[in-house]
C-alpha cells in the first residue's frame, strides 16, 4: 500500500494541477488581467491561500501555466519520430506541430491580442529557460530518431536545432510577414525546403 507521505505528495501534486487546470480555463476566458487569484481559487475549489502557497502570485501562476504547457508539447513532440520512418519527415513533422500548436493555443491567441505587453516577456526577456528547454528537447528527440535509424551524427546539431528554434519563436510571435504561411500544407512546404536543409544537411 502506498505510505503517507505517498497520498500527500499525491494529493499536492492533484491540488497544484487544479489550479493550474483553473487558471488556464480563466486566462482564456478573461485574460490575466481581469483575473484574480480569487478568480483562480473559486474555479479551483480551494481557498486563495492555497493558491499562493503552492503557486505564488499571479505572474508565477502564469509562468507556472505556461511552462505546463511548454511541458506538454515537448511530450507531444516525443511521440512524433515513431509516426514516421525518414529523418527528414520528422524534422517537418516537429516544426509543424509547434508552430500550429501554439499559434492554435487559446491562452496564446488571446494573450498576443489583448496582453501582449504581459506574455511577450514569458517568451521573451523572462523566457530563456524555457527556449533553452524547447532547445535541449528537440536535440534530444532528432538525435534520438537519428540513432535509432541508424545514421550518422549531425555535425553541428545543438546549433543546427538553436537555428530552426529561433525561426518557430519568431513565426508564433509574429505570423504576418511577406510569406503566407498560414495554414498547414504552407508550413509543411517552407519545413521541408527551409527547415529540413538547416538541421540536416
Amino acid at each position: 500500500m502506498p505510505s503517507t507521505s505517498e497520498d500527500a505528495a499525491k494529493a499536492d501534486v492533484s491540488i497544484e494541477a487544479r489550479i493550474l487546470d483553473a487558471a488556464l480555463v480563466q486566462f482564456e476566458r478573461v485574460g490575466v488581467k481581469k483575473t484574480t487569484i480569487e478568480d483562480i481559487a473559486r474555479q479551483a475549489e480551494v481557498d486563495r491561500v492555497t493558491v499562493y502557497r503552492r503557486i505564488g502570485s499571479r505572474d508565477d501562476v502564469v509562468r507556472a501555466v505556461t511552462g505546463r504547457e511548454v511541458q506538454r508539447l515537448l511530450a507531444e513532440l516525443h511521440d512524433i519520430p515513431s509516426r514516421h520512418e525518414l529523418l527528414e519527415d520528422v524534422v517537418v513533422a516537429t516544426f509543424v506541430t509547434v508552430v500550429t500548436r501554439w499559434r492554435a493555443h487559446g491562452l496564446v491567441e488571446r494573450m498576443l491580442v489583448l496582453e501582449p505587453d504581459r506574455l511577450l516577456p514569458q517568451l521573451t526577456t523572462e523566457g530563456g529557460s524555457v527556449f533553452t528547454m524547447s532547445v535541449l528537447a528537440t536535440i534530444q528527440i532528432l538525435d534520438a530518431a537519428r540513432v535509432e535509424r541508424g545514421l550518422p551524427e549531425i555535425p553541428g546539431l545543438g546549433a543546427r536545432v538553436e537555428v530552426a528554434c529561433r525561426v518557430v519563436h519568431s513565426l508564433i510571435l509574429q505570423p504576418i510577414g511577406t510569406l503566407d504561411l498560414t495554414t498547414e500544407p504552407a508550413l509543411t512546404e517552407f519545413a521541408r525546403t527551409h527547415i529540413v536543409p538547416i538541421i540536416l544537411r
